[in-house]
C-alpha cells in the first residue's frame, strides 16, 4: 500500500501526496481549494464548470476559473455532452492555468444528465468516448475523468468504459462506486474500485466514504488505487485532511476552528466579494461548527446576519479566543498571489474580487 504522503504522477504532473480533494459544486472555490493544499491535499479540484458555459462567455461560469499559483497542482473539472465544445472549454482552461482537466461523467443530478453529460455517459459509452477524445486531442496536460459506477444500482457500466478511456489516452480515473441512482445515499461498494485497478493501468482515484485517515489507509489497502478522493468529509473539516497526511489531529479547538472559518470567510470575500459572499458562506457556518457546544444557536444568528463583516464579529465575540490566531492568518493572506487568469480571461473583477 502508497503512503498517503508519498508522491505520485499522472501523466507528467507531480502530486506531493495521494490525498485529491474532491470537485464539489458550490463548495470547490478558489479559497477552498487553496485551504485543502494548506491541510494536506495533494491536488486540488474545481467546482464542475459548463462547458457551455465557457463557450457562451458566461460570467459567472468564467469566474470558476480563477486560478492562482498557490493553487497548483490543480485539476478542472468541466462536463458537457458535445465534443467540440468540451474540446473548446478544455483549451480555456488550460490557458487559465489548470494542470489537468478532468471531464465528469459522474454527476447523478438531472439537470446533467438530462442533457447527456455527467452520470448519463455512463449508458453511452460512444458518445462518451467522443467527448474524451475530443478533449484530449485539444489539450497538452493530462485529461481524467470521473465515474460513478453507472446509472442504475448494481450497474458496471464504469469498468467497461474504464478500459476503453485508458486506450483513448486518458492519463487517469477516478471512481466512485455508487450509481447515480443512489445519490450519496448507502455505501460506495469498493470492491468495483478494486476490479476497476486491476482492469487498467493508469492511476485510479477511489472516492467515496473516505473521510478519515483510517478510511483512507483502509481503502487503499483493498483497492490498490493510487490515491484517495476526499469530499463531504472535508467539508467544514481541513483538520480530516491534516490527520491523513500525517502532520495533526482531525480533532480542532473552539478557538482553532473559529478562526479557521473566519479566515476562510475572509477569503472568500476577496474572491467573489461581499454581496455573492452572504449567501455563499451560509451551508459553510454549520460544516464548521457542529460539534461545538452553543452550535445551533450561534449558526442561527450567522446564517440571519446580513453581512459577512457582521457574520465574523459575531463569531468573535463569541470566541475571543480566536482572535490572537487570526493574526498569523492576516499575514498570510496579505501575500496570496491573485489570479493569472483574470487577465487572460478578462474576468470582470468587480464581480469576481481580489484582482
Amino acid at each position: 500500500m502508497a503512503k498517503l504522503t508519498a508522491t505520485w504522477q499522472i501523466g507528467e504532473v507531480e502530486i506531493p501526496s495521494r490525498i485529491v480533494l474532491a470537485p464539489m459544486a458550490g463548495v470547490s472555490v478558489q479559497a477552498f481549494r487553496r485551504q485543502g493544499r494548506r491541510y494536506g491535499a495533494g491536488l486540488v479540484c474545481s467546482e464542475m464548470v459548463s462547458s457551455c458555459g465557457l463557450s457562451y462567455g458566461n460570467e459567472r461560469t468564467l469566474g470558476y476559473l480563477r486560478i492562482a499559483s498557490d493553487e497548483h497542482p490543480l485539476a478542472v473539472q468541466i462536463f458537457g455532452s458535445e465534443p467540440e465544445r468540451m474540446a473548446e472549454a478544455a483549451g480555456m482552461v488550460v490557458d487559465a492555468g489548470a494542470d489537468i482537466v478532468d471531464i465528469n461523467m459522474g454527476c447523478p443530478v438531472r439537470k446533467v444528465t438530462k442533457t447527456g453529460a455527467g452520470a448519463s455517459a455512463l449508458e453511452d459509452h460512444e458518445l462518451a468516448l467522443r467527448v474524451a477524445g475530443a478533449v484530449i486531442e485539444a489539450v497538452d496536460v493530462p485529461v481524467t475523468v470521473k465515474m460513478r459506477r453507472g446509472l442504475k444500482n448494481g450497474s458496471r457500466a464504469a469498468l467497461d468504459l474504464g478500459p476503453r478511456l485508458e486506450d483513448l489516452g486518458v492519463s487517469a480515473l477516478t471512481l466512485h462506486p455508487r450509481s447515480a441512482q443512489q445519490m450519496y445515499t448507502g455505501f460506495a461498494d469498493h470492491t468495483l474500485t478494486a476490479e476497476l485497478v486491476e482492469l487498467v493501468s493508469v492511476p485510479v482515484i477511489a472516492s467515496g466514504d473516505i473521510v478519515d485517515r483510517e478510511t483512507a489507509e483502509r481503502v487503499l489497502a483493498d483497492t490498490g488505487a493510487a490515491a484517495v478522493m476526499v469530499g463531504r468529509g472535508a467539508q467544514g473539516r481541513p483538520w480530516a485532511l491534516r490527520e491523513m497526511a500525517g502532520a495533526g489531529s482531525a480533532d480542532a479547538e473552539r478557538d482553532e476552528v473559529v478562526a479557521e472559518l473566519v479566515r476562510f470567510m475572509r477569503e472568500v470575500v476577496r474572491e467573489m466579494g461581499e454581496e455573492r459572499a452572504v449567501g455563499f458562506l451560509r451551508k459553510f457556518y454549520g460544516w464548521y461548527l457542529r460539534g461545538i457546544d452553543g452550535a445551533r444557536e450561534l449558526r442561527g444568528l450567522l446564517t440571519q446576519a446580513p453581512s459577512v463583516e457582521l457574520a465574523e464579529a459575531i463569531l468573535l465575540e463569541a470566541c475571543t479566543e480566536a482572535v490572537p490566531l487570526l493574526a498569523r492568518a492576516e499575514a498570510e493572506m496579505a501575500l496570496l498571489p491573485d489570479s493569472d487568469s483574470d487577465r487572460l480571461l478578462d474576468l470582470p473583477i468587480s464581480i469576481y474580487g481580489g484582482g
